[in-house]
């Protein structure tokens, strides 16, 4: 009996853990939005008006990505080109609203998101996966 309630308990232990790292789920266009917006703001000390602004390009870019996932379902290399056009749409766009200080640190916060985003298709490609 001891053994099936610390094996139940290891379970929900791991379920529980799961769940608070995201569960894997795609998260809504609203929230992915939010979640850049964070960081911008935190990297480019956007005002009030920028954050309004750059939330409603960042939703309609995911907005248009999930359509593009959607429309391109197994076609890689066309999910690949839509998203690229999309946020090369929307770097433009944000690009527009900011001073040019901001606009150096957005160039160097989307050469690090680059690098980051590169180093794990790397250890993924290694076979590291989420280990």
């Amino acid at each position: 009996m001891k053994k099936l309630l610390m094996i139940c308990a290891l379970f929900f232990g791991v379920i529980t853990f799961a769940n608070a790292q995201g569960g894997g789920q795609m998260r809504s266009p609203e929230e992915r939005a939010k979640r850049t917006l964070d960081q911008l703001t935190e990297k480019l000390k956007l005002t009030d008006d920028q954050k309004t602004k750059v939330l409603a390009i960042l939703t309609d870019q995911n907005v248009q990505m999930n359509k593009a996932r959607e429309e391109a379902s197994g076609d890689a290399d066309a999910r690949r080109t839509s998203f690229a056009k999309i946020q090369a749409d929307s770097q433009v766009k944000i690009s527009a609203l900011l001073t040019d200080d901001q606009k150096k640190a957005y160039t160097t916060w989307q050469e690090e998101r680059k690098a980051a985003m590169q180093n794990r298709a790397g250890r993924m490609g290694q076979g590291g996966g989420n280990q």
